[in-house]
């Protein structure tokens, strides 16, 4: 038996007093909602009907049995409504999760621009360095920066993320550039600890097919990007940023790169979310904006030209 069916049938007939009328009321045919009726009294036990040819009216029991489903059944039919509002409604709570690393610098403005497009949408937005596991934390929309993932996993592609020696200009006039990478190690460098294990993530350079990974030594080591890039821009230290940090201050010459045809592009800032059929609208556009935003915004990436170039004019 559908229970929420025959509470319906139940319910639309104790208020029309007609159960014919509750079938078309609630588009079923009268057999269909006899029987859906007949079923709940004899699940029930009870009699909650007396009958007549012209009108139905409640049993004792029935009405007992009316206050006490009614107002669940109003919560629950508010609940079902909410629920297909959703599909079709840019409306209610989004939970969005990003690494800090790039979540406040890169998402947010354009989160915000996204809330302000549609201010019926509550995001909570989640900027933190360490994994999220999306399912038991139920965030809607993820955003993560790596490998290509995993078969199996819904994602689409929004951003390069090339690594990149920089160095500012003042750093450069005092100490000189580096003649080649094993050079680095008679000078000052950063270091990045990865959020999840604490390690110092190594350097890596591109050469022909491979990556060469070395274990620089820094003198300034920290676990957040911003505060990297604020040390290689105030000239203590040569630093490998990634580009989505690094990008506007080489384009307005605050920072020099170097090594550049070392440059490595094997990262990639992803947005992952679960089944797209079965999501919220709010949910569809979320995504849908950010792809467009970012997959066609150059600003946290840079060509090689480009690269070449302001590694030349330094």
């Amino acid at each position: 038996m559908n229970e929420i069916r025959a509470i319906s049938v139940f319910t639309r007939a104790a208020a029309l007093g007609s159960l014919r009328r509750a079938a078309i009321d609630l588009g079923v045919s009268p057999q269909a909602a006899s029987q859906a009726l007949a079923q709940l009294e004899k699940e029930l036990g009870v009699r909650l009907f007396h009958r007549s040819t012209r009108k139905l009216s409640l049993t004792e029991e029935g009405q007992r049995f009316l206050d006490s489903v009614e107002p669940g059944l109003v919560i629950l039919t508010r609940a079902i409504d909410e629920a297909r509002r959703s599909r079709v409604e840019v409306r209610g709570p989004l939970r969005v999760s990003a690494p800090r690393a790039f979540g406040v610098k890169v998402l947010w403005p354009h989160i915000l621009q996204f809330t302000r497009m549609y201010p019926e949408v509550q995001v909570d937005a989640q900027f933190d360095d360490r994994f999220t596991d999306q399912i038991a934390e139920r965030v809607d929309v993820g955003f993560r920066g790596g490998s290509p993932p995993a078969d199996g996993v819904i994602a689409r592609r929004l951003s390069p993320i090339q690594l990149i020696v920089c160095a500012a200009p003042a750093y450069l006039a005092r100490h000189g550039k580096p003649a080649s990478i094993d050079a680095l190690a008679a000078h000052s460098c950063t270091g990045y600890r990865r959020a999840n294990t604490g390690r110092l993530a190594p350097w890596e350079f591109q050469s022909g097919e491979e990556i060469e990974y070395r274990e620089i030594q820094p003198s300034v080591s920290t676990n957040d990007v911003d505060a990297e890039t604020d040390a290689v821009l105030a000239g203590l230290c040569i630093g490998q940023l990634a580009s989505f940090t690094a990008a506007s201050h080489i384009r307005a010459g605050r920072l020099v790169p170097l090594f550049t045809e070392t440059v490595t592009q094997r990262e990639s800032l992803y947005v992952y979310y679960r089944n797209r059929t079965d999501q919220p609208l709010r949910v569809r556009r979320l995504v849908d904006f950010m792809v467009e935003q970012i997959s066609a915004s150059r600003d946290f990436y840079l060509t090689p030209s480009e690269l070449r170039e302001a590694e030349g004019n330094s």
